[in-house]
């Protein structure tokens, strides 16, 4: 009889092969661990396979995700996203290599209501472009500007990634929402410190930069952006004070960015036909993805891998932080192959029975997993932020869009470096939490 670990082995190289043909994320997890569990206890399967599918369909916490996508649609819709680029540009767009800094500052301000990297890079993306290239930025600089700042996407709350990342080890949510907010402001500021330093060295890379804007042109685009701002205070706020839950929060958010949307008079039965649609296709593919991590991650409970792997590293007497930083380096290896989602689901079920007996904060190591996570979304060769962009820049090519994100790539690496160092830089809100 073949042993749980070999069985688990052979899962994940099945797991692999389906991933490297193209087959769907949610559906080969769903794939390999029906099929792991039958080979393992045949009769248990189908009862998994509805089980987890139903447990997760009605489960109460994710009615955060289709709701904050459709708050981030709904935003989109009504010109708010705009608004905010429109706003970082006036107060920063002066500054040397101003205009990829007010695209990092939109994206993070767009990030704290769509909850998606790709979102975020999408929309700002078609905004700060044109704008950067009117002043002949260089095409690497602009590219990378975008895609990097669109990573933030994941890790300013709220997030998607934080929400699934919950869901696999039962944290809170809301925790985990407030532990992301000073590193996302840690890591726009690293961002923009690069975008200045890259500047500085050679400022043919941004030869141009926009006139001083008034103070008074600076109010009024801060007061256009207020309904975007004052949404984000509003249910990040009420969270962090206990006020509302998480779900709550994405509610009144929706609610809220409604009511703003027909104010402006942009809800017309096509816009929300798209709306919509692209909530639902948004959507559709996340739970796709939860259905075959629960059934995947159920199969490996089976085997005993995980639990095995926990005593292996308990026994070599390896430190906690020795742990974590060697699934910090497997996780961008792994970033550079595979997507940031795959990589989430795949591995939590694993790394957390042997780092959570070795008295790891899980809040604090999902800050740093998701970091790395966005490491990943620009690094070569999939890099999916990457692609995003060449979508909305196609005259620009490949290999210039990852020649600029080299020193977003390496600011990213000095905030994971900043938080393992400082840990209550993720845990003070967190930890201060009403």
């Amino acid at each position: 009889m073949i042993d749980g670990g070999t069985i688990a082995l052979l899962g994940f190289l099945a797991l692999f092969l389906l991933l490297f043909i193209r087959t769907p994320v949610g559906i080969a997890m769903l794939l390999v661990g029906t099929v792991g569990i039958f080979s393992i206890r045949s009769k248990a399967a189908l009862p998994t396979l509805a089980g987890e599918i139903f447990n997760e369909a009605s489960n109460y916490t994710l009615i955060i995700i289709p709701l904050f996508v459709l708050m981030a649609n709904l935003v989109g819709t009504a010109g708010m996203s705009r608004d905010l680029y429109d706003a970082a540009h006036k107060w920063l767009g002066h500054f040397k290599g101003g205009l990829a800094s007010a695209t990092v500052v939109g994206c993070a301000g767009f990030s704290a209501l769509s909850g998606s990297s790709i979102a975020a890079a999408l929309t700002m993306g078609r905004v700060s472009l044109p704008e950067m290239k009117k002043f002949r930025y260089d095409d690497g600089l602009a590219t990378g500007a975008i895609a990097a700042g669109g990573t933030l996407g994941i890790l300013i709350p709220p997030s998607a990634g934080f929400v699934i990342y919950a869901t696999l080890t039962e944290v809170s949510v809301g925790q985990l929402f407030m532990a992301g907010i000073l590193p996302g402001l840690l890591l726009t500021v690293l961002f923009i410190t690069a975008i200045w330093i890259v500047v500085t060295r050679n400022q043919n890379l941004a030869p141009l930069s926009s006139s001083p804007a008034s103070l008074a042109k600076k109010l009024s685009s801060l007061r256009r952006a207020s309904w975007i701002i004052g949404i984000i205070t509003l249910t990040t706020g009420g969270i962090y004070a206990g006020i509302f839950s998480a779900v709550e929060a994405a509610g009144i958010g929706v609610f809220f960015a409604f009511v703003i949307a027909a104010l402006r008079r942009t809800l017309t039965r096509k816009s929300m036909l798209e709306i919509i649609t692209r909530t639902l296709e948004s959507c559709g593919t996340i739970f796709l993805i939860l259905f075959g991590a629960f059934v995947f991650k159920t199969f490996l409970g089976f085997t005993m891998v995980a639990y095995n792997m926990s005593n292996w590293v308990a026994a070599q007497g390896f430190t906690s932080m020795q742990v974590v930083l060697a699934f910090l380096v497997i996780f961008i290896v792994l970033g550079m192959v595979m997507d940031g989602f795959a990589i989430l689901v795949l591995t939590v079920p694993l790394v957390q029975p042997i780092i959570e007996p070795l008295g790891v904060d899980m809040v604090w190591f999902g800050v740093l997993m998701v970091i790395v996570l966005e490491m990943g979304l620009i690094s070569p060769p999939v890099g999916i932020n990457v692609f995003v962009v060449k979508g909305i820049a196609p005259d620009v090519p490949l290999n210039t869009i990852f020649r600029g994100i080299w020193p977003f790539w390496f600011a990213m690496l000095a905030s994971v470096v900043l938080i393992i160092m400082f840990p209550q830089i993720a845990l003070i809100l967190p930890q201060s939490m009403f």
